[in-house]
């Protein structure tokens, strides 16, 4: 299973710097005047008491773009949903995946079609298990 440290977010943690405005991707037009101050903090985290920073360790999730190394921002204030990816506590072990929510069932989905050695794992009352919390975004370095 993929391994995560968890980094979580101080109350007075921000990081505050300048939204120069939209770049377009198509014809070259450089950015203009500084349209507001852009805030990292606030933009991504919405409850910060209970958001947390992992590293993404594995490749399992790479189909939904969660790669080697991505930073992942998980808030454990938001309520599961089905297909939500999601941080899970499994068996002594933390993992993300996909995670496929029926009326009496729970699928943990590995997101790497190129890779068949990770497989569905179906959640049973013999595991110990916590959704323990919603991936909100990824971060990426190109």
């Amino acid at each position: 299973m993929d391994k995560f440290v968890p980094h979580m977010i101080d109350a007075e943690e921000s990081f505050e710097t300048h939204l120069l405005g939209d770049v377009k991707a198509g014809f070259p037009s450089p950015a203009e005047d500084i349209h507001e101050k852009l805030d990292l903090v606030r933009l991504l985290v919405k409850h910060k008491a209970s958001t947390f920073f992992f590293r993404v360790s594995g490749v399992s999730m790479v189909d939904v773009n969660m790669d080697e190394g991505d930073i992942i921002i998980v808030d454990r204030a938001i309520e599961p949903y089905n297909l939500c990816k999601a941080v899970c506590y499994i068996d002594g072990e933390y993992t993300v995946k996909c995670v496929e929510i029926h009326k009496d069932k729970i699928y943990l989905l590995p997101a790497n079609e190129n890779n068949n050695t990770y497989r569905a794992i179906e959640v049973t009352q013999d595991n110990d298990f916590l959704i323990w919390g919603v991936v909100t975004y990824v971060i990426k370095k190109m």
